[in-house]
């Protein structure tokens, strides 16, 4: 039985390495971390804290205790932005309205900004907390005609659940996401015409649920196995219309999706341990997209004592890098990846910066 997982997971593991096929359009996840984006994006068989009534509420189940994350700003942006900033100063990072001069200034340049918080309450096999957050990418194109546009606004209220079986060994977890969606999609918004998300947003509510399974063996370095099912029979924005906006448009819906990962966790001496991650998203929906490149994910992570912490990993073909440093109340965590915008063919790195500050009880 061990030596046919260990089996499995190389295999796994060549696989999707070789997996290379060409689409400029970036995937976005409902919820991505600092911790995730310094391990390559790679988190589902790893994540044990709060994040995982997010990412993978059956890593509810590995919470060795209960706290809440009362205050936990996170900020990302992208290589470009401040070159834009600076070149034509702007009052408001999610507003296009606000940034469409810089956008003039540095043509054909991919702009990214980002901004979430999570106040939540989490225990073994429970937990529940509200997610907001502000996304921002924008493009123009060379002629200034039209802006590659995407803006996100969530709200969203997320109570998650979790199973225990066999002493641990296999868990079983779900959640429900409540979320209200501002957002725009629009890969050649016209440059001259309205700007206003009360004119050119989508507004809706619509309920999403996750369901996820994780396998670990009672085995040397812990080899664990996870799946998660996200947006189970897909998730639709229309419901509860005029919440936020008075609109009829409806935001994208979100099609069912499977993500999958496996995970080793190596403990070198009292106070040294490791986690080292593969992971395959967009398992149903990877024939939607031509560069297989963007679906794979691994990473790496060294804890001491607890308390520091080094990442590094691989994303969409790019290095990533992290670090994070813990104490009982606080926590501070930086981060830098590379996400793919462009094609299998003409590959385009947009280099990002993202950094928490979390207060804890």
């Amino acid at each position: 039985m061990k030596r046919i997982l260990w089996i499995s997971l190389i295999q796994i593991t060549v696989f999707l390495s070789l997996l290379q096929d060409a689409n400029a359009q970036e995937r976005r996840s409902f919820y991505s971390g600092v911790r995730c984006q310094g391990m390559g994006g790679a988190c589902l068989a790893v994540t044990n804290d709060e994040t995982a009534l997010l990412v993978n509420p059956a890593a509810l189940g590995k919470l060795r205790d209960f706290y809440g994350t009362m205050f936990d700003p996170e900020l990302e942006f992208g290589y470009n932005t401040y070159g834009m900033y600076k070149e034509q100063s702007f009052s408001n990072p999610f507003t296009l309205e606000d940034v469409v001069g810089a956008l003039d200034k540095k043509r054909s340049s991919y702009y990214h900004a980002k901004a979430q918080v999570f106040p939540s309450f989490v225990a073994r096999n429970f937990g529940i907390g509200l997610y907001g957050n502000y996304l921002l990418d924008a493009e123009m194109s060379g002629d200034g005609s039209t802006i590659n546009t995407y803006y996100r606004n969530d709200l969203a209220f997320v109570l998650g659940f979790n199973f225990r079986f066999l002493d641990g060994r296999a868990k079983l977890g779900f959640n429900t996401k409540l979320i209200s969606r501002i957002e725009v999609s629009d890969p050649a918004l016209s440059a001259t015409g309205p700007l206003d998300y009360s004119t050119i947003a989508s507004e809706g509510v619509g309920l999403s649920t996750d369901v996820a399974l994780m396998l670990t063996a009672p085995w040397t370095f812990l080899p664990t196995v996870t799946a998660v099912l996200r947006d189970v029979g897909d998730t639709k924005f229309d419901s509860a219309s005029g919440v936020r906006m008075s609109t009829t448009n409806r935001p994208n819906l979100v099609k069912q999706d499977l993500d999958v990962a496996a995970a080793l966790f190596p403990i070198h001496t009292n106070n040294v341990r490791s986690s080292w991650t593969v992971e395959y998203r967009g398992l149903l929906t990877s024939a939607d997209e031509p560069d297989k490149a963007k679906l794979l994910h691994a990473g790496l992570e060294m804890n001491f004592g607890d308390v520091f912490f080094l990442r590094g990993g691989y994303n969409q073909r790019y290095w990533t890098a992290g670090f994070e440093l813990a104490s009982e109340r606080f926590q501070w965590q930086l981060a830098t990846y590379g996400e793919e915008v462009g094609t299998a063919d003409t590959p385009k790195e947009d280099r990002r910066y993202t950094f928490k500050f979390a207060f804890r009880f």
